[in-house]
């Protein structure tokens, strides 16, 4: 269950999770330095106006405007965290691995951390195993982040980030 959960201004779903026990393991090889006690999981889901499974320019272009939301967003609110002193890191949703500590070149499973958080369905496609959305299907971009801030630290690092992109 949940810890908390929101959608931000631009539309982006967001969860919080304490980390599940089903991938300490995978997280602590991705993010070995990381308080896996003390460590949340806030995967997030956007949604695309294509199915990301096509191939081909128009899917690479929504792709990278997803990712920049991301990135942006997760950058943001882990600048906010850092500056309290608070462990943070987001995984590139292209290659897998993480933005901040980059002392390990293991690639995190975006697709198999929301399948077990959320209990999102997967696909094959190809050889790549695709997440499934309950309301969006494959029209969904995937990407995570994760903090041993507080709850409260990290609720608030998310309000201010989300006020003044308001403004």
């Amino acid at each position: 269950m949940s810890l908390a959960e929101g959608t931000t201004g631009s539309g982006m779903e967001y969860y919080v999770y304490a980390c599940p026990d089903k991938i300490k393991r995978e997280v602590n090889t991705v993010l070995p330095t990381a308080d896996l006690e003390k460590l949340l999981v806030v995967p997030t889901c956007q949604k695309a106006v294509m199915d990301l499974v096509q191939m081909g320019e128009p899917v690479e272009v929504e792709k990278d405007k997803l990712l920049e939301q991301f990135m942006d967003w997760s950058k943001k609110v882990c600048d906010k965290l850092e500056a309290l002193g608070h462990w943070c890191d987001y995984i590139d949703p292209c290659s897998g691995l993480a933005m901040i500590h980059r002392d390990s070149q293991i690639v995190y499973s975006e697709v198999e951390a929301l399948s077990v958080m959320r209990g999102f369905k997967t696909a094959n496609a190809g050889c790549c195993k695709v997440l499934l959305h309950p309301a969006w299907g494959s029209y969904v971009y995937p990407a995570t982040m994760f903090t041993c801030a507080p709850l409260e630290a990290l609720n608030s690092a998310i309000a201010e980030v989300e006020r003044v992109e308001r403004v």
